[in-house]
């Protein structure tokens, strides 16, 4: 059984509310499985239904490239962990992946009661019951346990991975130097540079930024340095 601490509006720069729960994994407690790491926490609407299999086998691909940038993915609904162990066969074959990463169960949705992940729009999207269904969220988390992003889409509509991935390049990034990106931005991508950051300091942070409007600084990223074997 799950249980959760901390209720109350989530926003960006929240911490994310801790909890007890059964994943398919073992038991977790939330903070304690972030530890030093990002997490991405995203709920799907239900077991063995199409467009959630496309979703799970999509991130299961991308699991290699997340855990290369120091990220864990872990999944939830409000299912049971016997029925989630069940249904990553059918994700595992459909998509030709070997989905590893844990999925909680979260069938009394305490979870999904602390995250806003419940269906309040889409009054098809609910259990025999009639009780509604998580929606599709994503949430980005930092080492800190803070909420650095929160997406909602609906039961209708599947994600897209590789989005995800790419705004965990553009947040890392983001803390790593005093930038910020533009629309569209891909690693390689110039980037922009800060507000904050003066035009003297900028001509020591980033030699080849260029002016487009006061307001508008573009700039290619310092290359890393390296060392010799």
């Amino acid at each position: 059984m799950a249980t959760q601490t901390s209720t109350g509006s989530l926003r960006l720069g929240s911490i994310a509310p801790d909890f007890e729960a059964e994943t398919t994994t073992g038991s977790i407690k939330f903070h304690e499985f972030i530890g030093d790491k990002w997490v991405i926490l995203f709920s799907h609407p239900e077991d063995f239904t199409p467009v959630c299999t496309t979703e799970l086998g999509a991130f299961a691909k991308l699991e290699s490239e997340f855990t290369k940038r120091g990220v864990k993915l872990i999944g939830l609904s409000a299912n049971t962990i016997e029925s989630h162990g069940l249904w990553i066969k059918d994700i595992d074959e459909v998509s030709g992946c070997n989905l590893k990463f844990p999925i909680i169960g979260d069938k009394e949705r305490k979870i999904a009661h602390a995250y806003d992940m419940i269906d309040y729009q889409d009054t098809t999207n609910v259990d025999s019951k009639g009780i509604a269904f998580t929606i599709r969220s994503v949430f980005i988390i930092d080492p800190k346990k803070t909420i650095r992003l929160i997406m909602s889409y609906p039961a209708s509509t599947g994600r897209n991975a590789a989005e995800v991935l790419r705004v965990v390049d553009s947040l890392q990034t983001g803390d790593k130097h005093r930038i910020t990106t533009p629309i569209n931005w891909v690693p390689g991508d110039d980037v922009i540079v800060h507000p904050s950051v003066t035009n003297d300091e900028a001509k020591t942070l980033f030699p080849d930024f260029r002016i487009v409007k006061p307001y508008l600084r573009f700039t290619p990223l310092p290359k890393e340095k390296t060392t010799a074997a």
